[in-house]
């Protein structure tokens, strides 16, 4: 029991604290509201959940393998980051958003983002060292459901703080303001990724 609640307030912080995906998800909260918003949250929960269960049982060691695909890794996670950011930063008014000239993550496209997003990276690899260092199935599949179960509502109190400034973004002006500062938090967070190293 002890060690199901440290792993579940481990899984609270690392998904409570700022990152890509919460950065991203509080903008197209505040873009697209949580409705529109709910693949992309679903995608990032399920997905982070199916990648904690696959570092778990060894996806990992590809790296030891072919050390080549960690720097592929890095770079590849740098320029989409780079381009997303781009993305939130033209991002259309709400308005526009409404007659569908630009849209939310879907479902699929936010579970791929999880393999190219550090924050993720490095939680699951944390996480299955420390709470799962034998690599058992079990170990690994309960360590993989107590985040996906953490992860979702921490996940939406971003996507809710997004949508609750919608009112305050009610004019386009502010709402590209808005959308420029999460696009310049999301370059930010890049720089953990440029002098550490995703995997170890």
């Amino acid at each position: 029991m002890e060690i199901l609640l440290t792993l579940g307030a481990f899984a609270l912080v690392s998904s409570l604290t700022p990152g890509p995906n919460n950065l991203m998800l509080m903008s197209s909260g505040a873009n697209y509201g949580i409705r529109r918003t709910m693949p992309h949250m679903l995608g990032v929960s399920l997905g982070f959940t199916f990648m904690v269960f696959l570092v778990g049982i060894g996806i990992v060691q590809v790296f030891d393998i072919y050390p080549l695909s960690y720097s592929i890794l890095k770079w590849l996670s740098i320029a989409y980051l780079l381009f997303l950011a781009y993305k939130i930063a033209v991002s259309t008014n709400q308005v526009d958003n409404r007659t569908g000239t630009s849209k939310p993550f879907t479902f699929m496209q936010a579970a791929s983002f999880q393999w190219v997003n550090p924050k993720a990276w490095t939680m699951a690899l944390s996480a299955i060292s420390v709470y799962a260092p034998t690599k058992d199935l079990y170990s690994v599949t309960l360590v993989a459901v107590i985040f996906g179960v953490v992860n979702f509502p921490s996940i939406t109190v971003w996507t809710a703080m997004g949508q609750t400034l919608q009112s305050v973004l009610s004019s386009s002006k502010r709402l590209r303001m808005f959308n420029y500062t999460m696009a310049t938090l999301l370059v930010m967070s890049l720089y953990p990724v440029l002098f550490t190293q995703v995997v170890e």
